[in-house]
């Protein structure tokens, strides 16, 4: 009969602490991340935006010049809570990539 070499994980129950821990810290920093705010601006900082890091709206700031224009204050409002949501991604993402040691697992 064949034998095979089966690679050596140091003891099973190492492997799981080490993977419970890694499941600990995974939820703890995804916990610090959504509650984050980020905050971007539009048009010279005529418009500002600040999202948490699920990328939900949690303000939006207009300066009074930027009122007078509705459609630019439209594209400028777009603009800067984009900015601000694909901040708090890439930060996550990040952060995430970090912490699992680029392991490649969905966030």
């Amino acid at each position: 009969m064949a034998k095979h070499n089966m690679p050596s994980f140091g003891g099973g129950g190492n492997m799981m602490r080490q993977m419970q821990k890694m499941q600990q810290d995974v939820l703890r920093m995804q916990e610090e991340l959504e509650s984050a705010e980020y905050t971007a601006s539009a048009g010279g900082g005529a418009v500002g935006a600040s999202v948490n890091g699920k990328g939900e709206l949690l303000s939006v700031t207009i300066q009074k010049e930027a009122a007078e224009d509705t459609e630019m204050l439209q594209d400028l409002v777009l603009s800067a809570v984009r900015a601000a949501q694909q901040q708090a991604s890439e930060v996550t993402q990040r952060e995430m990539s970090r912490l699992t040691g680029g392991l490649g697992l969905p966030f």
